[in-house]
């Protein structure tokens, strides 16, 4: 068998399994008599024909609670609506009620923070029961839990960022605040209600018996109480003016690119023939690359000069952006090369994409002398201070101190995403195993025994099996640390929708604006 079929049946392996989690998740679960439409129905209606869907989170809370929650039971997205890009929140009614776990306030957060970012108007399609209690406390009392949904519609509406609601069922509690909290609000006769405080609350606090139409129904909070704006007789006629609504409100449109979008050099359904059967082999960068850029207009910055570290200034279907992408071990020439081009992209307000294969920075006494850890700083550095939308793509391993100075999450980069095959942890765990077998031996020694064999496994194998489950693209996604698994054919299609949103709309600083921390020299 040669290695190329080896390799592809690895993945192809790989990819099943994921696609078998995405069909689950994004199977409607109406129940029998259900009269609601299902969610991904409810953000159909709500997009322009045709248009492409931006999706966050599917894979969110993926098999991490002792209960079945697809996609958090909450679908996020950017998708275009009379033309205008929009951030999309549609509460699942048929997953939980659509009440918030931890997961699903994350979700949220992360949408929002993306609508702040691009100054998207926000829809939301609320029917939600409010928290799930029994996890309150990871829910309700921190600055990153709950509140901060509701903070954050009010910042963006007093940014000029429309938040616009359409109650399509139930909004109780923390629900509740949502369309009270939007600048213009629909409710559908006798479907919707809002109330802080549903029946079951009402009668346990007050001992008053009331139902849920009388306590909150529509004619309340139209007609009388103005919590909301509009009535709509049924789900369709609400989604309707919320279209309406958003066509008359003045803002960016999506506009084509700079410049005339080129097919790649090579087909993008190459590209699973490149990817190797082990994150420990280097893939060749530059090939992958040509499946996904268009054709000519790859320029490539110091390619003699720390080549560990591909930098090149390229277009994906017309759209311009800097590429840093990892050819092995990050080593102080290429981390100084790196952070030279990041500025040079920030002057310049080009995007920068990453593209990470990488197992760490260079270790060892010769690149401590040559000062590893000084130079890689000043590449987390310019990453962290770079304004210009980033986004970071992990094609195979991304581990360690280089996640971060390849524009891992926690360096605020706008978008990340993972291939099926690719694998991330803060270090490999074969290294994490050795590392506590070497601590284990050193203490035996002090004592004047030695680590058998038998031992050493016993200690190693738990942290390599605990490392590998903890490493999987499936496993990162569904704790939302990245916005989706994207399939390598896949990879063009979902950097221009990326790209498209940062080009021409991003709020872009002068250029002698920016500036960055100390670059220890």
């Amino acid at each position: 068998m040669t290695v190329t079929v080896e390799n592809t049946l690895g993945f192809e392996a790989q990819r099943a399994l994921l696609r078998e989690h995405s069909a689950e998740i994004v199977a409607p679960r109406r129940r029998t008599g259900d009269a609601k439409l299902a969610v991904r129905d409810r953000v159909d209606r709500i997009l322009d024909p045709g248009t492409p869907f931006l999706e966050i989170g599917r894979l969110a809370a993926h098999e991490v609670y002792d209960t079945d929650l697809p996609a958090a039971a909450l679908v996020v997205g950017i998708g275009t609506v009379h033309g205008r890009p929009c951030m999309i929140f549609a509460n699942d009614p048929h997953v939980k009620g659509g009440t918030y776990y931890p997961l699903t306030v994350k979700k949220q957060l992360r949408g929002q923070k993306l609508a702040r970012e691009y100054r998207l108007p926000c829809i939301y399609l609320a029917d939600s029961g409010g928290i799930f209690l029994p996890l309150q406390e990871d829910i309700f009392p921190d600055e990153e839990h709950l509140g901060k949904m509701f903070r954050n519609i009010a910042e963006m509406s007093a940014m000029g960022l429309p938040q616009i609601s359409a109650v399509l069922g139930i909004c109780t509690a923390g629900g509740a605040y949502i369309p009270a909290m939007s600048d213009e609000t629909v409710m559908v006769q006798d479907l919707s209600t809002v109330f802080l405080g549903g029946p079951q609350l009402v009668e346990a606090a007050t001992g008053v018996v009331v139902d849920a139409q009388t306590l909150g129904g529509a004619d309340l909070p139209v007609r009388r109480t103005a919590v909301a704006d509009h009535l709509a007789a049924d789900e369709q006629e609400a989604l309707a003016i919320v279209r309406d609504i958003v066509s008359r409100t003045p803002g960016d449109r999506v506009r084509p690119p700079a410049f005339e979008p080129v097919e790649p050099a090579d087909d993008p359904a190459g590209l699973p023939d490149l990817i190797p059967a082990s994150t420990k082999k280097e893939m060749d960068v530059r090939a992958v690359l040509r499946h996904v850029v268009d054709a000519g207009s790859w320029v490539e910055y110091r390619r003699d000069y720390g080549i560990t570290i591909v930098c090149a200034t390229a277009r994906i279907a017309g759209y311009e952006v800097g590429v840093i992408a990892n050819q092995g071990v990050i080593f102080p020439d290429s981390a100084l090369k790196a952070t030279t081009f990041i500025q040079i992209c920030n002057q310049r307000r080009i995007p920068l994409l990453f593209v990470h294969n990488v197992s760490g920075f260079m270790v060892g006494e010769e690149y401590e002398r040559a000062g590893i850890a000084k130079h890689g700083a000043k590449m987390v550095n310019a990453v962290s201070c770079a304004t210009v939308p980033k986004i970071s793509l992990v094609i195979g391993g991304s581990f360690g101190a280089a996640n971060f100075a390849m524009s891992g999450r926690s360096m605020g980069g706008q978008f990340m995403a993972m291939w099926p095959n690719a694998r991330s942890t803060g270090v490999g765990g074969e290294q994490a195993a050795a590392v506590m077998a070497i601590l284990k031996r050193d203490r035996l020694r002090r004592e004047g025994r030695e680590l058998d064999a038998a031992t050493e496994a016993a200690i190693k194998q738990p942290i390599i099996d605990s490392f590998e489950r903890q490493s999987l693209p499936a496993y990162i996604a569904a704790r939302m640390w990245i916005d989706a698994v994207v399939e390598p054919e896949d990879t063009r299609s979902w950097l221009a929708q990326c790209l498209s949103l940062a080009h021409e709309r991003w709020d872009r600083p002068e250029p002698a604006a920016a500036s960055f921390g100390v670059f220890r020299l």
